[in-house]
């Protein structure tokens, strides 16, 4: 993989643009009107902002305390964010959004309720309790260019149940759910404690479940036979919780950038790692049709909302016994959605909760709601009929036009370490899109340590002074490092792009993973004191 590749990398937010701006003007223009109307705000969650739609796509990792969560997310943007800490008991004791910013900094809770550029105006009505734990951490990272990170506190245990926050988690959980992309709920294969804050937070994920994907983490910790045991008791509880007939798909894995443990499920580990980021990979692409699939969702939950208002307004006396037929009403709601759903032919799955609705009527003036409005109701239903499936052709032919996610998530790295790849094509060379731009060059640092690493490169056996793909591959391996790390080192090894290594270059590669297992971060991009003396040239004769 040559330098210049690393630098060509496209923004892929830049496609769904033009369908953002039409699914904006189709809110303010034919939904918020609707909304204000029938008083949907009071009852549900609050209208759409500006931000909410121009906003990169956003994964909330949540879990158990000592789950992995905040490993889970530097793992993936390979990178340490301010406020950072792992450790066996619970260190990560608020929200923080990890965002994309030229300048790294932390924006505390307040004051991101009152940036109009920021999706996070409507948690104000949460207080400062929980406003005090949120925090929004803003850097420069190339894969945070694409996707946003929400990284939760730690769900409490059955011993720390008692415990209050201050603030209601899981109607925050909640908040964060509909807004967000993905939802990734991570498990330790060492214990599977369900509590009641668990619990709860599940509710809180009632209705999103297609968002959701759960991870067994720290797998390489057990052998095949616990980890047997554990999938099935953790399948067996995650169906009495969501109590639905589908199961949901549980990813086996260990996600950190350090070396894993040696274990017979190992290859079962490396693939359920590759489906896993290959889903957190296409978010980007799919960014448009999440927000297309969640604005057509509330202009269903809309439309059951008005003909639910429109109905009680209908029932209510004039002058005598209002109080008395208002709490009737409510009493009666279950049976009220059943007369609509065959009157007016809505969906059951559309309408609110029942409960929640009824306890949201208690508080509320009847003679105030609004009759049904045919004019509104037939915009609502062009919206859906007509103007929404105009958008689906355009977003068809952005969908060609998308590519991969940099870094840990780039499925072209993870592909090359496969088997069935490299009977394709070893280490797949790709195209030279760019010039490099480095001319100034230090003394190389591998020089002092390349005897000992010549010393394995001659040992495996080159051919013509270079080492295949294959050969390569078979000895990063041994060093028990994630496969997308070492597919990581050989991009920024394969300097001149040809799909081997020279000796300069397998020295570099063997440089980096021991940087690697002693703790160190990878670079970006390889910097020019790495580069190799002979490819210096090269590069300098490319800028020409």
């Amino acid at each position: 993989m040559s330098m210049r590749r690393l630098r060509s990398n496209p923004k892929t937010l830049g496609d769904v643009n033009l369908v953002t701006e039409d699914l904006k003007n189709l809110y303010f223009k034919r939904l918020l009107p609707i909304e204000k109307y029938y008083s949907f705000h009071h009852f549900h969650s609050p209208s759409y902002e500006d931000a909410e739609f121009d906003n990169k796509p956003m994964v909330l990792v949540m879990g158990q305390y000592s789950t992995g969560k905040t490993t889970f997310v530097r793992y993936l943007i390979e990178q340490d964010f301010p406020g950072s800490r792992v450790g066996p008991e619970p260190t990560t004791d608020c929200f923080t959004a990890l965002m994309h910013g030229e300048v790294e900094g932390v924006i505390p809770g307040n004051a991101l309720t009152v940036d109009p550029k920021k999706p996070f105006r409507h948690l104000d009505p949460f207080g400062n309790a929980f406003l005090n734990r949120f925090q929004c951490v803003q850097m420069p990272n190339q894969v945070l260019e694409s996707v946003s990170f929400i990284d939760t506190p730690g769900i409490l245990t059955a011993a720390k149940r008692q415990l209050s926050r201050g603030y209601d988690f899981p109607a925050v959980l909640r908040w964060f759910a509909e807004r967000v992309d993905r939802i990734i709920l991570l498990f330790d294969a060492h214990k599977l404690e369900f509590s009641d804050e668990l619990t709860r937070a599940f509710g809180a994920l009632c209705g999103y479940e297609d968002k959701l994907r759960v991870v067994l983490n720290k797998a390489d910790r057990v052998d095949s036979q616990q980890l047997m045991r554990v999938y099935g008791s953790l399948m067996w509880s995650l169906g009495k919780v969501f109590r639905t007939p589908e199961i949901l798909r549980v990813y086996i894995g260990s996600f950190w950038s350090e070396p894993r443990q040696m274990c017979d499920h190992y290859q079962l580990l490396e693939l359920e790692e590759e489906d896993l980021l290959a889903d957190i990979r296409n978010l980007p692409r799919n960014a448009a049709v999440r927000k297309l699939n969640d604005l057509v969702k509330r202009a269903r939950l809309v439309r059951a909302h008005a003909h639910i208002i429109s109905y009680l307004k209908r029932e209510m006396p004039t002058i005598f016994c209002k109080e008395s037929k208002k709490h009737n009403l409510i009493y009666q709601l279950p049976v009220i959605f059943t007369k609509i759903q065959q009157r007016h032919r809505v969906p059951a799955g559309d309408f609110p909760d029942c409960t929640k609705m009824q306890e949201k009527l208690l508080g509320q003036d009847f003679s105030k709601f609004k009759t049904l409005k045919q004019s509104l109701m037939a915009s609502l239903d062009k919206l859906l009929t007509t103007d929404i499936a105009n958008l689906v052709p355009l977003l068809q032919q952005q969908e060609l036009r998308k590519k991969s996610l940099p870094g840990v998530l780039d499925g072209e790295f993870l592909g090359t370490f496969r088997p069935e790849h490299y009977k394709r094509d070893p280490f797949k060379e790709l195209k030279r899109d760019e010039e490099s731009s480095e001319t100034d060059f230090d003394e190389w640092v591998v020089e002092k340590y390349k005897p000992k690493y010549d010393e394995i490169f001659f040992n495996l056996s080159p051919n013509e002074g270079k080492l295949s793909g294959s050969k390569v591959k078979a000895w990063m391996t041994t060093t028990l490092l994630p496969t997308s790390v070492l597919a990581h080192v050989w991009r920024l090894s394969d300097v001149d792009g040809d799909g081997m290594l020279d000796n300069e270059e397998f020295a570099l590669a063997v440089h980096l993973i021991e940087g690697k297992l002693e703790g160190h971060w990878l670079p970006r991009e390889l910097p020019s004191h790495l580069v190799p003396p002979s490819k210096r040239l090269s590069s300098a004769s490319d800028e020409e």
